[in-house]
Order: structure tokens, then sequence, then C-alpha cells
């Protein structure tokens, strides 16, 4: 390892379409959604048959046999057989953490390249049996004779034994959904309605405007037929969002299907690189990863809004690096639920906040919010939870490769009372050659894949194409999100 940090760059991403959950991919695995989007990665920048010193990245909801993602779908690409695969979740800042991680790795020189990734699914939900029938059928499974099992099965049974636990968004140290922890927020900070429904009205028409002017082309991998984000709607009105109603606090609310995220499924991926492993593949950067920073605060005794961390998270990452709030062209901050978005914002405007929470002298200010998700956001797109992180770092590179340079800010809140962030960089004035692929033992280098070529490239195995219209997804008994997601904007 070198005494120096070598620079970080990342060579671009992609990822499937995202799905609202129980539509386009109602027959998929979080292994086929993974192993989708790596093996778009591997088409559209010629790793076939690479060697990647390491892919990191998991899911939030997931099954026992998820218990080796990562490298399971590595399997499934045509990467090199002897690159490793590591699986690991830190909810919905998974991806972006995945990158961090090996964006150190890199710098420090222990590797030279790795991919960050992200998938999830809600339409293939673990469904988990009561703790009671859990213990009654592994007792049967010990039993050696068959009338030893059915005393064991049928000793004291009852009913109840055979209830099962749907998977639930609620916080397991307070019994509140992310939703309505949200609600409290909005709730002290004074959001009104009309300001979500704006936030989430602009993040629809920017993702439109993006889809319009073919940004998105090289950074979809059409999946199981499906070639579009399902829950975009470019038609949409401040009109039609007013006419919701609250989905957290049916009485006093604020938040509604269409300024909250609908429950997604889907994956992404990204390439990260030395630039010397970049050049030697011929690979141009889009971007530099330079900082990163994660943080965590008491929601529970403390009673801090457990989507607040990022506030902190940003600060210190900004004290590190030496820059202000004010010191970007671009600001990707997660759009989980659009009162988040405008609670952390508003955070950073206030004195009292910052000298508390921050320790700041002063507010960090505010930021020009014509910088702000651009190309759009998660209320637009829809959050697969783990492959959000690695969504932002390919749209943001991208963003700053077409700006011909400059610096974004990375923030995203996660369950737990934790926030992820992280700065990305390219020199003002860089424009970006047409990238190749270097020739092999004498052959001639491959062109870059058009948007066309890459639209084709070959994912894993998946059902046959879905209808365009799909119906809402059923009700999870006891999900207290399940309402809004049904009534979102079908």
């Amino acid at each position: 390892m070198g005494e120096t940090l070598r620079k970080v760059a990342v060579i671009g991403g992609v990822r499937t379409p995202f799905c609202r959950g129980n539509t386009g991919y109602d027959d998929l695995t979080n292994l086929d959604l993974l192993t989708a989007a790596l093996n778009g990665l591997v088409e559209k920048y010629h790793l076939q048959g690479e060697h990647i010193d390491e892919v990191v990245g998991g899911a939030v909801v997931t099954h026992a046999r998820d218990f080796n993602l990562t490298r399971e779908a590595v399997i499934g690409t045509k990467l090199s057989e002897d690159t490793p695969g590591i699986t690991l979740s830190q909810a919905c800042g998974t991806s972006l953490q995945a990158a961090l991680g090996s964006a150190a790795k890199i710098a420090i020189g222990a590797i030279d390249s790795a991919i960050a990734c992200g998938t999830d699914t809600v339409s293939d939900p673990p469904i988990e049996l009561k703790r009671a029938l859990a213990k009654r059928l592994a007792k049967v499974s010990s039993e050696k004779t068959v009338k030893g099992k059915a005393t064991s099965l049928l000793s004291g049974f009852s009913l109840g034994d055979i209830s099962v636990s749907p998977p639930a968004v609620a916080e397991p140290r307070t019994g509140l959904s992310m939703g309505q922890h949200c609600e409290l927020m909005a709730k002290e900070w004074q959001i009104p309605r009309e300001e979500q429904d704006k936030l989430a009205y602009e993040s629809h028409r920017n993702a439109a405007a993006a889809y319009d002017a073919s940004f998105l082309d090289d950074l979809i991998v059409p999946t199981a037929g499906v070639y579009r984000d399902n829950n975009l709607r470019p038609d949409i009105s401040l009109e039609k969002l007013a006419t919701l109603k609250p989905a957290f606090d049916k009485e006093n609310g604020t938040l509604t299907a269409a300024n909250s995220t609908p429950l997604t499924d889907g994956a992404s991926a990204v390439l990260l690189a030395s630039e010397d492993w970049a050049k030697a593949h011929g690979l141009t950067p889009q971007a530099y990863l330079t900082f990163g920073q994660h943080w965590a605060i008491d929601f529970v005794d403390a009673g801090k809004g457990l989507l607040m961390a990022p506030t902190v998270a940003v600060s210190k990452m900004l004290d590190r690096a030496g820059l202000t709030l004010q010191d970007f062209d671009f600001y990707e901050i997660h759009e989980a639920f659009a009162a988040q978005v405008l609670c952390t914002l508003k955070a950073w405007e206030d004195a009292d906040y910052c000298k508390t929470m921050l320790g700041k002298d002063k507010p960090l200010g505010s930021i020009d919010r014509a910088k702000l998700n651009v190309k759009g956001s998660s209320l637009a797109y829809g959050h697969p939870f783990a492959a959000t992180g690695a969504r932002i770092i390919a749209q943001l590179a991208k963003i700053l490769e077409e700006n011909g340079g400059g610096r974004g800010l990375i923030s995203i809140c996660t369950a737990g009372g934790m926030g992820v962030c992280a700065i990305l960089e390219r020199p003002k004035g860089d424009v970006r050659p047409e990238q190749t692929k270097p020739a092999h033992e004498g052959e001639p280098a491959e062109p870059k894949a058009t948007a066309g070529e890459a639209a084709s490239a070959e994912v894993a195995n998946v059902p046959p194409p879905v209808p365009d219209e799909q119906p809402a997804p059923p009700e999870v008994p006891g999900d207290p999100t399940s309402e809004a997601v049904r009534k979102q904007l079908y």
C-alpha cells in the first residue's frame, strides 16, 4: 500500500427500471434483480471475463437464502469467476456505504477496482413463522420415529400456532413506521402540506424531463420486459396531489402517498476504480468520490427525528472537507419523504438546531433549490431500499460529466436513525472523450456501447414481459404503509 491516497474514480453505473411493489417484478427475487443490474454493468463497460477486486452490496428485505446474496449474483454474471462478493446492509444507505468502503480500499491501494450495488424487492417478502410454530417444527424434525413426530406436532397444538408474521416497516424500538416518524418530524418543523406536494411535483417533472432528454438511456437496463420506471407520472399536477388524503395520520397528517416514496422493487450497480486501473481498461471516469461520512442519532430515548441523522453526517463531512454547504453545484438528497428533505433543509437554516445538534456557532445556511435533485429523485423513480445509493452515485456522476465538471453532495437518510453522505467531484471544464475498450491480443478496440446496445444488454433469466397496466399491490395486514402504497396515484 502506498503512503499517499489515490483518487477514487466513479466510472459509471446502471440500474434496472424501478417498479412499484407487486407489479413488474412480482416473480423476481433479490438475486434475479441484482444479477440483472450487474450483467448490465458488465455489458456497458465490457467487463466480460474481467476480475473485479470486490463486489459489495446487499438488500434490506431479505430471506435466509440471501445470506451470500452478492457472491451468488456475481456467479450469475459474466465477470471472472474469481471475483469475490461481499454482502452487507445499512438499510437505505446500503449501496452508498458499500461504495464508501470500497473507495477507502482503493484510496489506500488495497484494491484497484470495485462494484458497489444494492437490490430490494417487496414483491418477494420473507414471511416468518410465529415463534411457537417454529419451535414445534424444530422439535418435529429432531424426532426419530413417525409416532414421535406426530406427537410433537399435535401435542398442545392450537390454530394460533399456524399464524405467520408478515414483514413490517415499523421501527423495532418504537413500533412506529417510518412514515409515522416522518409525520412527527413534519409537525415539529412545521412543514406545510403544500411544500411537500410541490417537492414531489418537481421530482416527477425533473425525472420526466430527464427521460425526454434521453439522460437515462445508458443508465437503465431493461429487465423482465420493463423499460421504464413505473412510478413516474409525467402528467402529474399539483391539483391532483392536493386531492390525496393523508396516509399515516388520517386526521391531522400532511404525508400522502404522493409525497412519500412507494414500496419499490429494483437493483443498481456502480463501478469504482483507481485511475491506473481505469486507464488500463480504456475507461474514463465520470467523477471522483472524494469524501464520505455516516452518523447515527438517538431517536428512541432522546426523541430526535428518526430521519434527521443526515443533518449531522453532512455537517461533519463538510468540516473534514473544508467546505461549506453552499460550495456545491448539485445536491442529491434522497427523497424518502418530501417532508424529510424539507426538514433537513430547514434544520440547516436553524441557528438553535445547528448550535445544539451540530455544535456550530451559526447555521449551515440554505441551498439554491434550483440545484436540488435536478434529474428527479426517489419520489419519482421509487425507492428499492438498498439500491438507492448506487442509483444516486451513477446519476450524479453523469450529471457532473454532462455539466463539464463541478461538485455534488449526496445525502441519504436510513432506518434506525442513521444517515450516509458523500461528495462527488469532477474538475471544471473536463469534457469527456468517447470511451473505448483497449485492444486485447492484437484485436481492435471495441467502441463504447451505444444507448441502444446497452438497452439490449443480456440480463438474468427473468419472466416474460408484464402488461403495461398493473393492479395495485394487495394490502399487507398490520403494515401501516399499505394503504398509502395502494393509493399511489393508481
